[in-house]
């Protein structure tokens, strides 16, 4: 089921916490929802799982209006908030049964879908211990089961990783790839490298407004408009040390010492292979060993930082 969002605006007195955004998200996508505190993410995400109205705009969640068949749209979505909130005096199996009632799965079929959700969240140890006496770990693992125990086709998850070990963010890690398969899924995190290890596509949104929308490296490619090199080269016994030439090449706009490492720079071309043919035909003339040639790749972090830091 896809989501599509057209000029969605929403205001809180003279504040634009969302400003004019549009975007579509396709069955089978992942997105990564990213932006500062404040940003108006958790705002976005709950005007599409109708927690909120919104002050403009449009939402379709498939052929379903958000606005008009609120009813309609929340059966086919999955939703984990930031918070989590959830009922600690009860059982986890009790709360589960209660959300799958709300949910409107038929009683025949619920103890089928217990059985499912509670393996793939890995529940099964704590199934019969009371919420409250779960750690955080196991109670986002009882928020990610609840949004999923209606097999919704939207799953929207607010930091759902959040409070878990690195083992566990693994294995929901690899839960959300498989459920995104098949249905469409958007989580925010602040955490950016479960967003490449997991999304398919990233939206960035800072003050209200979306900044950026594409793939991981599409994003990388979009933030360079230099390309940087680790460079080590060997020159011959007495000869001058190489860095004044390798500022004076061509497309060359940054050479920097690495301290303690001999011989070694980081260089800032103006471009990729033609920077790359120029040093190897001047090592050539010069008869310097290249010893390392390799691109950095431009971090998501500080892509997001120049994005968002203004």
């Amino acid at each position: 089921m896809d989501i599509r969002v057209n000029h969605l605006t929403k205001t809180y007195g003279t504040q634009r916490a969302v400003d004019d955004i549009s975007f579509e998200v396709k069955t089978g996508e992942i997105l990564g929802f990213l932006g500062p505190n404040g940003a108006g993410k958790t705002t976005t995400m709950k005007i599409l799982t109708c927690y909120m109205a919104a002050s403009g705009g449009q939402v379709q969640i498939g052929d379903y209006d958000v606005m008009a068949q609120p009813e309609r749209v929340k059966r086919h979505i999955g939703y984990l908030p930031e918070n989590n909130p959830l009922y600690l005096d009860m059982p986890v199996l009790e709360y589960l049964t209660f959300v799958a009632e709300l949910q409107g799965v038929p009683r025949a079929e619920v103890p089928t879908r217990l059985r499912s959700i509670v393996g793939r969240c890995g529940l099964n140890l704590e199934k019969h211990k009371k919420i409250g006496a779960l750690s955080k770990g196991y109670r986002q693992r009882v928020g990610l089961a609840q949004a999923l125990i209606h097999d919704p086709d939207i799953l929207i998850l607010d930091e759902p990783t959040t409070g878990l070990d690195p083992n566990q963010i693994v294995e929901i890690r690899n839960l959300i790839r498989e459920i995104g398969k098949e249905k469409t899924v958007i989580l925010s995190t602040h955490i950016l490298p479960e967003v490449e290890a997991t999304c398919d596509r990233i939206l960035i949104i800072n003050r209200g407004k979306i900044v950026a929308d594409g793939t991981p490296e599409s994003l990388r490619q979009q933030g360079e408009g230099s390309a940087i090199f680790l460079v080590q080269v060997k020159v011959p016994a007495g000869s001058p040390g190489p860095t004044e030439a390798l500022r004076a090449l061509p497309m060359v706009k940054a050479v920097e010492v690495l301290p303690k490492q001999p011989g070694r720079y980081r260089i800032t071309a103006d471009s990729d292979m033609p920077f790359r043919e120029s040093l190897f035909r001047y090592c050539v003339k010069q008869q310097w060993l290249l010893l390392e040639l390799t691109k950095e790749e431009q971090r998501l972090e500080t892509i997001f930082r120049d994005l968002t830091l203004n």
